[in-house]
């Protein structure tokens, strides 16, 4: 493990693992036209490895697509159903990052994200939160964002409303808080 000064002054080579007691993956998707319906995944896992060269670093993320959670126990159902997630069939979502970019304090992962057995290129845009190390275990944290288009990944259930409209939006905005902690070597 070393430290890249000329990149961020607490820049850390090595692997970095998902806190999951501080960390949330959510999401939000437009709903009868006037308000967004927003979820979790209670269950999912992160894996950061900063390379000496920031830019040759990597991350990778999986899901359990079963874990949603939307605080409505009969729409978190329909989610792992064949109209949405197809939890029994893909039981997992994932991210593989193939570039990252950006300035010490604001980053940019695009990557392939696997959902329902299709791949799609997708970009992340986020904040590097910091590092902090206390009682001997060193954290990371950041926050970040992506968006979506759902029918991208095969997830077009939708229903038409009386006043026109339908029900979901195509649009589903991605949010993460994560804090990773670094491994020992």
């Amino acid at each position: 493990m070393s430290i890249n000064t000329d990149i961020h002054p607490d820049y850390i080579v090595g692997t970095w693992k998902l806190d999951p007691a501080h960390s949330e993956l959510g999401f939000s998707v437009r709903h009868l036209a006037i308000s967004k319906v927003r979820g979790v995944f209670e269950k999912f896992d992160v894996t950061i490895v900063t390379a000496e060269n920031p830019a040759d670093s990597t991350v990778e993320a999986t899901v359990d697509v079963a874990s949603v959670n939307t605080k409505q126990e009969a729409r978190d159902n329909h989610l792992r159903t064949s109209d949405f997630f197809l939890a029994d069939e893909y039981p997992t979502m994932t991210f593989r990052s193939t570039k990252i970019e950006g300035t010490p304090e604001h980053f940019v992962v695009t990557g392939d994200l696997t959902l329902r057995g299709v791949t799609k290129e997708i970009v992340i845009t986020g904040e590097f939160g910091g590092i902090s190390t206390a009682n001997g275990v060193t954290k990371a944290g950041a926050t970040a964002t992506t968006t979506i288009n759902r029918h991208d990944f095969g997830v077009s259930w939708n229903a038409p409303l009386e006043a026109g409209g339908f029900t979901l939006g195509d649009e589903v905005t991605v949010t993460m808080d994560l804090q990773v902690v670094l491994q020992e070597s």
